[in-house]
Order: C-alpha cells, then structure tokens, then sequence
C-alpha cells in the first residue's frame, strides 16, 4: 500500500480558491448522504437523499446541469475523504500557480470534460453502465485533472509517500513518476476494479495535462524552467543538438565541419585522487541522509564537503533542505553562504524571493553586515507576494535604514 502524505513545496499565496472548494463538497455531502442498505445482503441500495438523485450525471439522457453537480456529489465518508485529501495536498500548489479565477475554472471544466469522456468512452465500447444507465458521481474526475496540472507544473518536486508492506516507511518520489506510473498507469489501467469511474479518472488526467501544457505554451500561465513544458523544449533543443553534431557540422550553423580534437589525458597526483574519493564519498553520504530524511547529518557532512572544496554544488532541493538546516541550528555564517550559492546557481527556483528573504534577515539579525541584507532584502520586495513577508521585509529595510 502507497499513500502520498506530502510535498516538498508550499504555496506562497493562501489558495482560498481550493479551500472554498473542499469545504463546498464537505457541507453539500452532509446534506445529500442518507444511505440506505438492503437488510440482508447489506449492500447500499440508496446512497443519497431522493431529491439528491437528480443531479448526478446519467449517460443516458443527462441533463446539463449534470455535469457540474455530479462532481460535488459522494458515495461514502471514504470517497469523500480520500477526493477532498487528494484535491488538498495537489490543488493547494495548483491554484497558488493559476490563481483563484483561473483555478476555479480550470476545475470546473475538468469536472465537465471527464464527466463527458466517462459517458463518451463507455458509449464507445457499450459498456453495462450505459445499458443500465448507472449514474455517475464523484469529483473524482475534477480531482484528476487537478493532479494533471501538478505534474505538468512541478513534476520535479518531490512527494513523501507513506508505504506499508511487511514494514512501514516513507520515501521521496519526483511527482513525474508518481503520478505518471502510481496515480495514472497502475491505479487506474492495471488495478481496474468494479464500481469506480476509472474512464472519468483517465479523462480528467488527459484534461489536466494537455490543458496545461497550452495555458504554459500560450503565456496564459507563466513558464518557470522546471515545468514539464521547459522540460520538452530543453529536450528538443538537446534533440537538435545531438542530431547537428551527429551530421559532422558544426552544431549552430550547419556548416563548417567540427574537428577532432584529441585529449591528452592529464595525470593526477596521489593527493588530487584522494581529494576526489573523498568528495565523491562525501556527496554519496549526503545524498544517502537526505534520502533517509537526516537532514542534520548531511548538513554536517556537506560543512566538511565545502572545507574540502568550496565550489562543490548540491542538487537544488538537497542545498535548500541542508542550508534550512544550518539557520535551524544557528550556523548563520555557514547557512548564508548555503543560500548565497543557492541564489547564485538557481536563480529560477520559483520561491526564490523566499530564499532571499531569509538570506537578508540573517544577514541583518545575525552577521551584522547591513549592505549584504539590504541588497537581497530589496530583492525579495519585487518579487514577494505573501502580505505577512512583504511586510517583514519592510519593515527589516526600515530598520536598516533608520
């Protein structure tokens, strides 16, 4: 058993939109659940309340309204659970990137277009649920395409899944592969049960990711340099590259033939090869923690890592957890210099102005070094969006200018 508990990034704006939408689908299961169960099979034989029915989505001569008000209709305290968690822990970053309007309507026409791919798919292989007219329910589909934009829009963030086997442990995915392979191949191609819209799921899914993929190739949603659409396009250019050098020409013009180059292979001292083994066995250390969540650790091994050798980088996520750490443990100089190397090499991080926030206030609380604060302080102030940080970098450059 898998279950995703968290990601490794949180929104910088409240996402009203998305909390309006869980309380919305929570109040409105309270008021239509009523079930009914045979008393001898116990099998449910009415869910909802009669007057409730009407609004969920018949593949057989639905009416319009159907295709919204099915998605915030529930069949049980799990299904209502398990959607409004998952529309919790994906659709808080969703709607932070799109934006209350945009996010509203981004869910809605998923709700819409997977109700109409279930009804279009089953009609297609003439499904009994089309025979029997089983009505559908559930914003399962809605929640679908919400998670379609998550991997479209950060699939190189990280998900802290919660499993349990013989044993029970955690371990860190990229949303890339968990989505594509957990939530979408094997949940719902290979595990395909009984009694679950699987083709709303899949349609939602499709939705949210080619839905996506325009609103980021149009400019109606800005690029960060991690999405999956820069991610295509850094692929195609090293596509074209790779083909250019292939060719025999040089790889910007087509033209001029590149020449073989021989390398001399330069031989290493004794000294110079233990310094390489030893940084080599420092940074598999350090991975080795952060995979096992000890990031105290691997923050100690990477202050020994940098004494040997002050330009080694780490992976973006890895240099942010171990420099967090070091300012958790008081070690201002070291945690700023962390940061520092941080801004310096990805500057594209999409909460970078967060990074520079907190490199400023440590320069400005702790280091004494008023020039080195103000200058990453004012920024932080273009780029801040979260009223309660704007107002503590303010407030940190009034002090410093006063």
């Amino acid at each position: 058993m898998i279950l995703p508990i968290r990601t490794s990034i949180w929104p910088r704006r409240t996402p009203y939109a998305n909390y309006i939408l869980i309380a919305v689908n929570v109040v409105i299961f309270l008021i239509t659940y009523s079930p009914v169960y045979h008393p001898y099979t116990h099998e449910p034989i009415r869910v909802l309340q009669p007057w409730a029915n009407k609004f969920m989505l018949y593949p057989v001569d639905s009416a319009w309204y159907q295709l919204i008000t099915y998605a915030f209709l529930h069949s049980s305290w799990w299904h209502i659970i398990g959607n409004m968690f998952f529309l919790y822990l994906f659709g808080n970053n969703v709607s932070d990137k799109l934006g209350t309007g945009k996010y509203l309507m981004f869910y809605f026409a998923g709700a819409v277009l997977s109700g109409l791919g279930h009804i279009a798919i089953e009609r297609l292989y003439g499904s009994q649920s089309i025979i029997q007219n089983v009505p559908l329910l559930g914003a399962s589909g809605a929640v679908s395409a919400v998670i379609g934009a998550y991997l479209v829009l950060f699939p190189r963030t990280l998900i802290t899944v919660l499993y349990w086997f013989f044993f029970i442990g955690t371990m860190e995915i990229p949303a890339l592969y968990f989505i594509i392979f957990k939530l979408i191949f094997l949940d719902n191609i290979i595990s395909r049960t009984l009694y679950v819209a699987y083709n709303a799921h899949l349609a939602g899914y499709a939705f949210g990711i080619a839905a996506t993929l325009i609103l980021l190739a149009t400019g109606l949603v800005s690029v960060s340099g991690f999405d999956l659409w820069s991610m295509i396009k850094q692929w195609n250019r090293r596509r074209r590259y790779r083909d250019s050098v292939a060719g025999g020409f040089e790889p910007f013009t087509g033209r001029q033939a590149v020449k073989q180059i021989k390398v001399k292979e330069v031989k290493k001292s004794p000294a110079q090869r233990e310094k390489e083994e030893k940084i080599t066995n420092l940074r598999r250390e350090i991975n080795s923690r952060i995979v096992q969540r000890n990031v105290s650790a691997a923050a100690e091994l990477y202050l020994r890592l940098i004494d040997i050798d002050e330009g080694q980088l780490l992976p973006r996520q890895h240099l942010l957890d171990i420099a967090n750490q070091l300012a958790s443990e008081s070690k201002y100089e070291r945690a700023a210099k962390a940061y520092e190397k941080f801004i310096k090499h990805y500057g594209n991080y999409e909460y970078i102005e967060q990074v520079q926030l907190m490199v400023g206030l440590i320069y400005s609380r702790y280091l004494h070094q008023p020039e080195a604060a103000m200058h990453y302080l004012k920024e932080a102030e273009k780029k801040l969006i979260d009223p309660g940080q704007l107002r503590m970098c303010k407030q940190e450059l009034e002090k410093l200018q006063s």
